[in-house]
């Protein structure tokens, strides 16, 4: 018997329904009291649009990166800063996929400036290729978007031998920004502008294993447990964001990190869970935010004034919100960060 957020549940698709239900019910709870719609400090709620966020925003002269662009609020983020004058890289792993989407945006937003470029961050040699071709390109780079992501999948091992939501979640994007930050020092120092890295994390980020991040374990089957390794990979978000934080403003550089939980979004992230994919694909509309408020957390974090300097901070409904205890963990943060690394040297070819 496997537990999800403290309920014993078993495996198999009566888990998923329970699941399934269950925020169900809490988000129609949500809406009848009205706490969906009721505005926070920053004066927008889990109902605000991304549009909505950036309303009257001018990002002209802005480049961004935005990673899982494709589709879901991977590409809503990428329309919304398109919209507002960013110039968008849309880093994706189905290049034809990304092609759609950027036509999609064109067609929408006729005066945007759109690229896709291919990017498998499972795969710690696409993300090098992805990272050296942006630089053949002699671009700025004032916003990285960590948004893609794979969740709840069977127990698969990535290219470079790694748990593949651990891989995908956090290594491909913690070597991403690696590999982007020169060029992101640079961008900041030359325009004089707050160049900002935001990591698209998760609520469930509270609910990883019991240990938080399984050093000795990321590669271990027999204890697999594919939502708690979905809430590993989140938490890790988040602790790669606060780490990343605290070292930028030690070398006082003018650039932030962030993490956010963009909320329940009835997304294809379920893909691998038919069964579930359906069920979300039925009443997720009814309960779930759309696309466009599932982006607003983002769009807001990277584009608004009011977000300015705040770095090391997490979000959710464009508002500051809670982390778990474990990703308040200045230690495990440090040691996430040294294990990451020897992790990517480890797997060099």
């Amino acid at each position: 018997m496997t537990t999800w957020g403290g309920w014993g549940l078993g495996h198999g698709p009566w888990m998923w329904y329970k699941i399934v239900y269950t925020v169900v019910l809490l988000s129609k709870k949500e809406k009848k009291c009205g706490y969906l719609a009721e505005k926070g400090v920053s004066g927008f709620s889990a109902t605000s649009t991304a549009e909505q966020v950036t309303e009257g925003i001018d990002g002209s002269g802005l480049t961004a990166v935005v990673t899982g662009a494709s589709s879901g609020i991977g590409a809503e983020t990428a329309r919304v800063l398109a919209l507002r004058g960013v110039h968008v890289i849309m880093a994706v792993r189905n290049l034809s996929a990304g092609h759609e989407a950027k036509e999609a945006i064109m067609n929408q937003v006729p005066n945007a400036k759109v690229d896709a470029m291919e990017l498998d961050l499972s795969s710690l040699a696409s993300v090098r290729k992805f990272a050296s071709k942006f630089d053949s390109l002699g671009l700025p780079l004032n916003l990285l978007i960590n948004n893609a992501g794979v969740m709840a999948t069977p127990f698969m091992l990535s290219k470079d031998i790694i748990e593949l939501q651990f891989a995908t979640n956090h290594v491909g994007h913690f070597l991403l920004t690696n590999l982007m930050l020169e060029t992101m020092k640079k961008t900041a120092l030359e325009s004089k502008q707050e160049g900002r890295i935001v990591n698209v994390s998760s609520r469930r980020h509270k609910f990883s294993y019991s240990e938080g991040i399984r050093f000795h374990k990321i590669n271990d089957q027999s204890g697999y447990n594919s939502l708690s390794a979905y809430g590993q990979s989140k938490l890790a978000n988040v602790l790669h964001a606060n780490e990343l934080a605290r070292r930028l403003k030690e070398e006082k550089v003018e650039i932030t990190a962030n993490s956010l939980h963009p909320g329940a979004i009835a997304t294809n992230l379920f893909r691998h869970h038919s069964f579930v994919n359906g069920l979300v694909a039925a009443i997720g509309k009814h309960v779930m935010k759309n696309v466009e408020q599932g982006a607003a957390t983002t769009c807001y974090v990277a584009l608004h004034p009011d977000v300015k300097g705040m770095t090391g901070k997490y979000y959710a409904d464009c508002n500051l919100a809670e982390t778990s205890l474990q990703a308040n963990d200045q230690e495990l943060a440090k040691k996430l960060w040294d294990f990451t690394c020897k992790l990517i040297d480890k797997c060099k070819v």
